[in-house]
């Protein structure tokens, strides 16, 4: 029988039931209903059938009908705005439903709602709130909330404390989490040392992670496999070789090593220390593997420049009868494209050919990026169309190439292109169309698309996007502009920017421009020989090399009447720049 039947044949016994009622059998029936129902137009039959039989108007089946609605938020967004008295349940379903839809930003509108109808919160009011507030980073917010939650009292549940733990490691504001942490220590759950441990893996601070490890056993906790995981997460980073086999026996000793989470962390811990061959001892003693565990292997082989061994355990998952998926393939392509080898690039194209791969998104930019890298845009490009679907990494990925390959006018259509097709571009997206517009010499386009990312998309530029920007303007010959350009920067002390102008003075011979930045590089305590054999360069380039010799000596004099050390560039000295190094791939031989 269909569903609609269903709903038919219920809305005609329901018509036998007084309105008033709240829950009876044919109720529940309704609400078993919804549980099952998979779409927003098999809800919207069942909701038909409540409208019908007036079961619309009992809180209790409305309510239910609003929670098997809110994955699609529109839908319940016209229930809820139907009800005359929304009550508490019903605007914390409302409130969740925005914070895990694409638009969190709503949640907060709908909890200013609550508030102002006097209604008394709960911890749930709170926690789905704060949960908006941590998937949007909105931390003015978030903290506004918590000063609410200190003020009703509901600090003391210790799920709203987590939350806000969360709230504030998203968020990067540690000092804020641990504060909150130490406030009421007695309050603290399990949940709450992994979570104040998953925050300081986020801004990379390992060993605070094993301090606190060591203090939540002195408390009494028991660790849980997040515990584990996050502490395999710290000893990799800092490389403590002993830690790791340490925190491996204590693993086997409580049981977590049958783990596949675990075995994975343990895998890439040792990766880390540089030990895969006790990585691979793991895998290897493993009996039922899942695909996780092969990627994650196949991944470090190729971090650690093992590739012909990260191919071979490809053929093995073929001998195995697993199946890859993408992430299998993506850090090999990309091992591939670091090291430009080209061949086992292509093996592995054909690899996906053979097994049937659908290319997605993830494998589909790999292989694009590969074949960018190692020389063959063509076939890069090839890829790249063939991709049904496409994110800002593919796109990126492929503005990159172009950029890359000295073609910036095709880069920057790319970029139009995408805007097109609706995919919203990123501050990746952005640096790799600067710096195609750099080399390319694209000052007018480099200039508009700056200007697209900063009134358009609303970015703030970084150093990167501004050090694009000054060597853009620097190698068109616009030095004064570059020089106002890189005072404006956030943060002055970005050498990068500064030496990229003091290339631009060689290159048109401007003298006293040159001198100005080698004075500001001074003053931020750099003193690479390549900014003085950039400056020697200039003086060279504008004829004046004499000059430069006779004022360096003038100050050497100044230095030594001051009785101060100074290390002028001589000759004698021979300073040379340090010589890089390719390597190129013949007959599959690098």
């Amino acid at each position: 029988m269909t569903l609609l039947a269903k709903s038919s044949r219920l809305g005609h016994r329901l018509e036998l039931w007084p309105k008033h009622h709240s829950v009876f059998p044919d109720d529940l029936k309704v609400i078993s209903l919804l549980q099952s129902c998979k779409q927003t137009s098999e809800i919207s039959q069942i909701h038909g059938s409540m409208v019908k039989t007036g079961l619309d108007c009992v809180p209790f089946t409305l309510s239910k009908l609003l929670v098997s609605s809110i994955h699609d938020i529109q839908y319940a967004a016209s229930i809820f705005n139907h009800i005359q008295n929304p009550n508490l349940f019903m605007f914390n379903t409302m409130v969740r439903g925005y914070s895990i839809s694409d638009d969190p930003t709503h949640a907060f509108r709908v909890f200013n709602n609550l508030r102002a109808q006097n209604i008394t919160l709960d911890q749930f009011s709170f926690i789905t709130t704060l949960k908006a507030c941590a998937r949007e980073l909105a931390i003015g917010t978030g903290q506004g909330i918590h000063g609410i939650v200190v003020r009703s009292g509901h600090g003391m549940f210790v799920n709203v404390k987590n939350t806000l733990l969360h709230f504030y490691c998203i968020s990067r504001k540690m000092e804020d989490a641990h504060k909150l942490f130490d406030e009421f220590p007695q309050g603290n759950d399990l949940i709450s040392w992994n979570t104040l441990m998953g925050g300081y893996l986020h801004v990379s601070q390992p060993q605070v992670i094993v301090d606190l490890f060591k203090q939540m056993c002195r408390n009494g906790f028991e660790a849980s496999v997040t515990t584990v995981l996050n502490l395999l997460s710290a000893i990799g980073d800092l490389g403590s070789y002993l830690g790791g086999e340490s925190l491996h026996g204590y693993c086997i000793k409580i049981g977590f090593c049958s783990d596949l989470h675990v075995l994975t962390a343990l895998i890439d811990m040792y990766a880390k220390n540089g030990q895969i061959d006790l990585g691979r001892r793991i895998f290897d003693g493993v009996a039922v593997k899942d695909v996780v565990l092969w990627n994650c292997l196949v991944d470090k082989y190729a971090k650690c420049g093992l590739v012909q061994e990260a191919v071979a355990l490809l053929r093995l998952m073929r001998l195995e009868r697993m199946k890859p998926n993408s992430s299998t393939l993506a850090g090999l392509l990309s091992a591939c494209a670091a090291s430009g080898s080209v061949s086992v690039g292509s093996c592995i194209k054909d690899y996906v050919e053979e097994e049937n791969l659908v290319l997605d998104a993830v494998l589909g930019t790999a292989l694009v990026d590969m074949y960018a890298k190692c020389g063959f845009l063509e076939k890069a490009l090839d890829i790249f169309e063939s991709m049904e679907s496409k994110d800002v990494k593919s796109w990126t990925a492929m503005i990159s190439g172009y950029g890359v390959h000295g073609q910036a006018g095709n880069a920057i259509r790319l970029f139009y292109r995408m805007e097109e097709e609706g995919c919203q571009p990123n501050e990746v997206t952005f640096l790799a169309v600067l710096s195609a517009c750099s080399h390319g010499g694209l000052v007018t386009e480099g200039v508009r698309c700056f200007e697209i990312m900063v009134c358009k998309h609303g970015f703030v530029p970084k150093v990167e996007h501004y050090g694009c920007m000054v060597d853009l303007l620097g190698r068109a010959g616009l030095l004064e502009e570059a020089h106002t350009l890189i005072e404006s920067l956030p943060i002055k002390s970005d050498i990068t920017a500064w030496r990229a102008l003091l290339s631009a003075c060689r290159v048109y011979g401007n003298v006293a421009l040159g001198e100005t930045v080698k004075r500001v590089l001074i003053q931020l305590n750099d003193d690479h020989p390549t900014n003085s054999m950039l400056l020697s360069s200039t003086y060279a380039i504008a004829g004046r090399l004499p000059d430069h010799t006779r004022r360096t000596q003038e100050k050497e004099d100044e230095k030594m009447v001051r009785g101060e050390k100074f290390r002028p560039v001589r000759k004698e000295e021979n300073l040379i720049k340090e010589a890089g190094r390719s390597t190129i791939e013949m007959d599959s031989q690098g």
